[in-house]
């Protein structure tokens, strides 16, 4: 196993200016992530200097078999933290051959609405919570429960510390490094309500940034977990039971909020670049969780 780690650290620039760089796309769920490795002549920083690539869709469910070649366009890189050195992970999206997106590409429309020159003037910030749960990879259970058993009532877990309460945390540590390394604004971590359960913080990031950064960070979380030899659920239930659990919360920060008077009509801005629907609550503050935005009456 010493000589499999050693090969696995090579320095590739001590022989060779070639780099090796990783081509990441989301699969056919809108969930799954896909990704191959590509050799480079040299270092490369700007993704429109990057080659375009294809792959089979028929094997990830994105195309027919009769006619399955899909095209992968780079978007943004980011360092690579596994192979490191100058290697990189290449966000993209698909394409067919005919240069037309294909249905689970929902990365070129946001692209279209964030690039509006109305929408980039307004500079929209992100942020995002991604909550995940660590599973014992055989029996898909999460860690730190008994055995076909279920944990003590939240309370603990949260924030916690301890090896009765914390469960994983080496895996969250080294995603959290990982992330940092690779140039992704990740902003911090925490322990989450249930035993295995955890999140961590993408943002603020400008526009399609945002989206891009957080499917590199899950990307990343993967990889690692696949070398721990357990399993990462995004599920927001992945055992049934009674916890309080948000994989996913998105806080959307206006710019012009904090300079326009008029908040209403900021708020129904946000609500045509998002697709979120604006509605009328008792709340005290304006909210922009969830698919509603609330304002105050």
């Amino acid at each position: 196993m010493a000589l499999l780690t050693d090969l696995i650290n090579l320095n590739l620039s001590d022989t060779t200016k070639k780099v090796i760089a990783e081509y990441i796309w989301i699969g056919g769920s809108g969930m799954d992530l896909r990704s191959k490795a590509k050799t480079l002549s040299g270092p490369v920083t700007d993704p429109s200097k990057l080659p375009k690539w294809n792959y089979d869709g028929s094997s990830t469910g994105q195309a027919p078999g009769e006619d399955s070649e899909v095209i992968l366009y780079p978007q943004a890189i980011f360092k690579d933290p596994f192979r490191r050195g100058n290697n990189i992970l290449v966000m993209c999206d698909a394409y067919t051959p005919a240069g037309e997106p294909i249905p689970t590409n929902k990365r070129h429309s946001a692209a279209k609405i964030f690039s509006h020159p109305e929408v980039a003037a307004e500079e929209p910030w992100y942020g995002i919570e991604q909550e995940y749960t660590l599973l014992q990879k055989d029996v898909k259970w999460p860690l730190g429960w008994p055995q076909g058993g279920y944990p003590g009532p939240q309370g603990p877990y949260y924030c916690g510390i301890g090896a009765d309460k914390a469960f994983g945390r080496d895996i969250v540590d080294a995603h959290y490094k990982a992330c940092l390394y690779a140039g992704i604004n990740i902003s911090g971590i925490n322990g989450e309500v249930m035993p295995g359960q955890w999140e961590f913080q993408v943002g603020p990031s400008v526009g399609i940034s945002a989206g891009d950064e957080l499917w590199v960070a899950r990307y990343i979380l993967e990889r690692i977990t696949e070398i721990a030899g357990v399993v990462v659920s995004f599920d927001p239930k992945p055992i049934v039971v009674k916890f309080s659990i948000r994989m996913l919360l998105y806080f959307f920060c206006y710019f012009l909020i904090y300079l326009s008077k008029n908040l209403y009509h900021c708020l129904i801005s946000v609500t045509r670049v998002t697709g979120m629907e604006l509605v009328r609550t008792p709340t005290t503050a304006p909210s922009l969780r969830g698919k509603k935005v609330a304002l105050k009456s």
